[in-house]
Order: structure tokens, then sequence, then C-alpha cells
């Protein structure tokens, strides 16, 4: 009987999905925008979502509301033009909203904090502003059925069957690496549900295990999605996990996050600063001492990031070992 309405609301997630897909075109465009130019370009999205990541730890969000801003954030910027300089404040804003739709309220962070940490230059007005545009150009439609979604509805179907797979399929491991194909734009054009079933099916194929595989193969037929389309998304997630998972792609670990900062960066800033502990480390020239006129952070497509790569997520078991022995020379986080 669970097994039944599981299968039924994954049916359900599946028929919507595509109401919360960004614009393919506008994905495209982004793609193929030259670094430095005048839109935004794939490189600049990814550091970006990268920051988020880094905030989201920071803060203690969920994953959920890591996946839910990245999709807030790629449905906005398909389909709108955006200047790299607005680039920080929709970021942060897609951040915000989607912890209003997550988190408790106890433990979202005030829009101050949001900015004091991310070390940004607009204003709380500014970030208020932001958002309202932000809900108004996606029609309020906040609650979206993500890769996430998916993820937990498999995980939940193969354990629905027998209850010894609890301890075999993890899904925190699921999620690290669903966290790492996130940070990638092209991964945003991948159906959530095929995503999702690319990440479990890796899993299973790393676990060797028969009956899972089955249970898989079933949610496939079940929801109609073909191999070739399947086959596609796998090769790249196996790609995206071996090279993130390889030495050349430096992660930090999570241990405290401390805020190290020059003495030339510590004059410029507001002596309440240092009374807030444990922050992350902040790399300088990010951007240029002199504000700009915009009430937006100049957030070039060469600015640094928030921090200098990912989480930690493929360190022990989150990343197979088979992933981390194939080492890439030319990782793009």
């Amino acid at each position: 009987m669970e097994a039944f309405k599981l299968m039924k609301e994954l049916k359900s997630n599946f028929d919507q999905e595509i109401n919360y897909l960004p614009k393919e075109a506008g994905l495209v465009l982004i793609e193929s925008t030259q670094e430095n130019g005048r839109g935004i370009s794939a490189k600049c999205r990814n550091a970006k979502v990268e920051d988020l990541w880094s905030l989201t730890n920071f803060f203690g969000y969920s994953t959920h509301t890591f996946v839910l801003a990245v999709n807030l954030l790629d449905r906005f910027l398909a389909m709108m033009k955006v200047q790299p300089k607005h680039l920080a404040c929709i970021s942060i804003g897609c951040l915000h909203i989607a912890a209003k739709v997550v988190e408790q309220e106890c433990n979202i962070s005030s829009t101050h904090e949001l900015i004091r940490i991310s070390q940004s230059k607009f204003t709380v007005s500014d970030l208020s502003r932001m958002e309202k545009i932000i809900s108004e150009k996606l029609n309020f439609q906040f609650k979206a059925v993500t890769a996430l979604t998916f993820l937990h509805l498999y995980h939940a179907i193969a354990l629905s069957h027998t209850s010894d797979r609890k301890e075999v399929l993890n899904q925190d491991k699921l999620e690290a690496q669903l966290r790492a194909c996130l940070c990638r734009i092209v991964f945003s054009k991948a159906k959530p549900s095929v995503l999702a079933l690319s990440l479990l099916t890796l899993e299973v194929e790393a676990l060797q295990s028969v009956d899972m595989l089955e249970i898989a193969q079933r949610v496939q037929r079940h929801l109609k999605i073909s191999e070739s389309e399947l086959q596609h998304w796998r090769g790249l997630v196996a790609q995206c996990i071996s090279e993130y998972s390889s030495p050349e792609c430096s992660k930090p670990d999570h241990t405290k996050l401390v805020w190290i900062v020059s003495r030339r960066t510590a004059q410029n800033l507001h002596s309440s600063y240092y009374s807030v502990p444990d922050l992350p480390t902040i790399p300088e020239g990010g951007w240029d001492e002199s504000e700009s006129d915009d009430w937006y952070e100049d957030a070039s497509s060469g600015e640094e990031s928030l921090s200098s790569s990912l989480g930690s997520d493929a360190e022990g078991p989150y990343f197979p070992m088979h992933y981390r022995c194939q080492s890439q020379k030319h990782p793009t986080f």
C-alpha cells in the first residue's frame, strides 16, 4: 500500500516538473555568453551557485533550501536579461526566498545578516525590492518540483520494498552528489526526474545491487523515461562526480569557518563586524575598492567567489572511491 502511494505521488510530481523548468533557450544563451561580456556567463552563474552553497552551509540551511534557491535563480536568469553587477543581489534574494519557504522562521537569517556575511554592497531595501521582482516574475511559484523531490521519492520507494536497504542506499551521499551537479549550469537543462534517476542508478551500480537495479528500472518504465535520455545524463553526472572528486578540485573541509581578513580590509569593515565569531574566509581583491554608483554589487564574471571552491562532500564516503580514482586534470568547479 505504501509503495502504491509513493508511485502515485511520483507520477504526480513527474507531471508537474515541467512547470518549474528554466527556459532552455535562456540557459543556452547563458552558456554561449562570453566571460567579461555584458550578460551572465556560465562561469559567472556557477560561481554564484557555489557562493550559495557556502552560505547555505554557513547559516545551517538544508539541502532543500539550496536546491530550491538554485531552481529560482536559474528560472529567473533564463527569462530575464541580467547584467553581471545585479547577479549578487539576485542570487542572495533567491536564497532568502527559498529559506522563507523551507526553513522554520526561527532559523531564517535576517536580510542584514545575509548581506553582511556575503560581503555584498547592496542595502536591505535593495534586496527587498529584488525579492519582490523575483517573486513577481516567477508568479510566486516557489514550491518547485526539483531533482531533490525525486531523489527523496526514489529513495523512499527503494526502502519500501525491503527494510534492510536503509543502511545501504545513503540519502546524504546522493544529496551531496546532487549539490555538486547543480553547481554546473548544464544540469539545469536536465529534467529533475531524469537527473535524480541518473544519480540513483549510478549509486545502485556502484553497490552492485541487483534488487535495487530492478526497482530503478521499474521506476524508469513507470515514468516512461527513455534509455537514451537516461544514459546521456548518466554520462554527464558520472563525469561531474569524477571531476569533483579529483585531487585537482580543491575542497575546504567542514571544520569551523573562520573569517580571515588583511589589515587593509579590516580598516574598511564596520567595528561591529569584529563581534561576529567564526565567519567564513573571504578572499581579497574580489571587487574594486571604489564603490559603483549602482546599488547592486559589481559581480563581474571575473569576481572571486565567497568560497574558492565547493564544500567537502567529495571527502570520505560521499563520493565512491572508483570516482575519486578517476582524476581529471581540468575540473570546472
